[in-house]
């Protein structure tokens, strides 16, 4: 029996096949999996929040289970008022572990009921992150292997 609602909270700056791959795992597992496009006023984007929620839907359009909402405030707080008690990250490495677990028990400290499932992605996708397919676009490198198409074709247009 599938658990009904879940949260894959992030920034997806810009969303990447890593990004994708845990959110279908997780539409697997949950009836209704919202990812959370997070809005952090500490963070500079390279996108901005609505590109980065349209990007992640048109990326993820054909599977079935998924929303995509945009957020600015505390996500203890957005969970509460969604009645949502499971938060899916994503694991990389050993070194993601100690960050993602503090986020998680201050996540559970402001809500009891609140728990978060770490994924991992792929084996193939383990090394990937925003920062560094930023780094390869802006040096003019071809980053079609990491994002999707409507990321891509973002990145050739900022950088032409």
């Amino acid at each position: 029996m599938k658990a009904i609602k879940a949260v894959y909270p992030g920034t997806f700056d810009p969303v990447t096949f890593g990004h994708m791959d845990i959110a279908v795992r997780a539409a697997k597992l949950f009836q209704d999996l919202t990812i959370l496009v997070a809005v952090h006023p500490s963070k500079k984007a390279m996108f901005s929040s609505a590109q980065r929620v349209e990007f992640l839907k048109q990326s993820l359009q054909d599977v079935s289970g998924i929303k995509v909402r945009e957020y600015h405030g505390l996500l203890a707080k957005y969970v509460e008022e969604h009645r949502i008690n499971t938060i899916i990250r994503g694991l990389r490495a050993v070194s993601d572990f100690e960050y993602e677990l503090s986020l998680a028990l201050m996540n559970r400290r402001m809500n009891n009921d609140l728990e978060t499932i770490f994924l991992t992605p792929r084996e193939d996708l383990l090394y990937l992150n925003s920062t560094m397919v930023k780094q390869v676009a802006a040096l003019g490198g071809d980053v079609s292997q990491w994002v999707p198409p409507v990321v891509s074709q973002a990145f050739t247009l900022m950088y032409q």
